[in-house]
């Protein structure tokens, strides 16, 4: 009887206790410290609410024929900002930079370094750094004229295509190779100049181009390397070490060769060379 007195007693001691610290903060905060400024929870008439903006999608049936052209024309330009970086890449120089480059990566039997994004980089600002011409000439005549006002969409384009099909023809020197090709399989007539080529016959036939080039250089390019494995093979096996790879022995004489003979920068002289001539 007496143990379970004690524990009543103790559980209500504790409960007290707990209700007194519990009540302690609540007094501490219902009154301010003396001397400390009046303060207010009101809102004046100069504080505004955040003003958040309705926004609301509408799709209807269009009406007329201009409504229905519009939505075609939308729809292919947003087409063709989704192709345009591959649009670049084939109509400019950066194809034939871009594979003569992983050749001379191939040929040097790296694997890893320089990474392919490195690469592609370099091929890229080499490709800007070349046909910066033609971009400021676009800019001029096609982009500006057109965000002044001063040229119809159709217009701008014409504009803009002239100088990219320039650059183009100029790059085949001549050779209509692909071009006759293209023509005769969509069955159009052999013109005489430019203007008779049309630009859906001359991309292709210059993609074909710069591939045919670029695997030339690229052959170009393996020839002495190739050499080289082919001395070390023939070392290694006449000292019968046949099972050591000839690629890593003669990975470092070919590595040695192109820092000699300064690789990177002749072979980026050469590439300049073979696109402005």
């Amino acid at each position: 009887m007496n143990q379970y007195v004690l524990k009543r007693f103790l559980r209500v001691v504790c409960v007290s206790v707990f209700a007194v610290f519990c009540m302690l903060p609540a007094q501490a905060q219902s009154s301010f410290p003396a001397g400390s400024p009046d303060g207010t929870t009101e809102m004046t008439n100069t504080v505004r609410g955040l003003d958040v903006p309705s926004v609301s999608l509408e799709i209807t049936q269009p009406q007329t024929g201009q409504e229905v052209a519009f939505s075609i024309q939308l729809l292919v330009l947003l087409t063709i900002l989704t192709l345009a970086p591959s649009i670049l890449i084939l109509v400019t120089c950066f194809l034939r930079f871009s594979i003569v480059l992983d050749f001379i990566k191939r040929a040097l039997s790296l694997q890893q370094v320089p990474p392919t994004a490195v690469l592609n980089g370099i091929a890229f600002f080499m490709t800007l750094f070349i046909m910066w011409p033609v971009f400021s000439d676009i800019y001029t005549n096609s982009f500006k004229p057109l965000s002044e006002g001063q040229l119809s969409v159709e217009a701008a384009y014409a504009e803009a295509e002239a100088p990219l099909r320039l650059f183009m023809f100029q790059q085949m020197s001549g050779d209509r190779t692909y071009i006759r090709l293209f023509m005769s399989m969509g069955g159009i007539g052999l013109g005489e100049t430019l203007a008779d080529v049309p630009t859906y016959v001359l991309v292709p036939a210059y993609i074909l181009h710069e591939l045919m080039v670029a695997f030339k250089i690229g052959i170009l390019l393996y020839i002495p390397f190739i050499v080289i494995d082919m001395v070390v093979a023939s070392v290694l096996m006449s000292m019968g070490m046949i099972m050591l790879p000839p690629v890593q022995i003669s990975m470092p004489f070919k590595l040695m060769l192109f820092v000699l003979i300064d690789g990177w920068g002749l072979l980026t002289q050469q590439l300049f060379n073979s696109v402005v001539r």
